[in-house]
């Protein structure tokens, strides 16, 4: 029992720091420990010590000899990522569109009404819904991926468009990117409403392109 309830606090402890990494809360090149995460978090070293095992393997941190290092994921990978997502999320798109039901569809356009609340609210005001605006973002991605059926693309692009996190928070907080990916999903949500597998995976790689351009356009702090 309490070996179950370790690999639980675990698993709790290895999103949190993914998390913390990927939103920039440790900096790419910082020196972290076990005893300083442990404290951080409130835990014993023992869950802290599995969970830096796995980002290890995830390639969040690296052992630099004189203590972990945060690697994390630079400006420098999104080129690769995008062309990555590019040459399989047309297919989980495609796969979608011929699969999505009813139930899926009405959900996925509940995402979008959510998503087109916050960005006209940004582009009225001066608040910052970034983090709404991804959370969206990613609520639409990973629910078409789960349409397509495939659970080996879902254990592909989920994790990869969590580790995108900080750089799409960063592209939708700029007024006229978020606008124009709201109206590439709802093109998207069009083709598989209507079941077409060829422009749903088009209209996919249309959108993941424009996001890499947007995203590479932003100077890092």
């Amino acid at each position: 029992m309490r070996e179950h309830r370790t690999i639980s606090i675990a698993d709790q402890i290895f999103d949190q720091l993914e998390r913390d990494i990927l939103t920039g809360k440790y900096k790419r090149g910082e020196l972290l420990n076990e005893q300083r995460l442990a404290e951080d978090l409130g835990v014993s070293r023992t869950p802290v010590r599995e969970a830096v095992r796995r980002l290890e393997q995830e390639d969040m941190i690296e052992d630099s000899g004189r203590g972990l290092v945060v690697v994390g994921i630079s400006k420098e990978d999104m080129p690769d990522m995008y062309e990555i997502r590019m040459r399989i999320e047309g297919l989980a798109a495609q796969r979608a569109a011929e699969r999505i039901t009813g139930d899926e569809l009405r959900e996925m356009g509940d995402i979008l009404d959510m998503q087109g609340f916050f960005i006209e609210k940004q582009s009225k005001t001066d608040s910052d819904n970034s983090d709404k605006i991804k959370d969206l973002d990613s609520q639409f991605h990973e629910l078409l991926y789960r349409c397509s059926g495939s659970k080996p693309l879902c254990d592909i692009l989920i994790p990869m468009h969590r580790k995108m996190t900080k750089f799409r928070k960063a592209s939708v907080r700029k007024k006229s990117r978020a606008s124009a990916s709201l109206q590439e999903h709802v093109a998207i949500f069009e083709a598989l409403k209507a079941h077409d597998g060829e422009q749903a995976s088009a209209l996919m790689m249309q959108h993941l392109m424009n996001a890499r351009d947007s995203i590479m356009s932003i100077e890092e702090d």
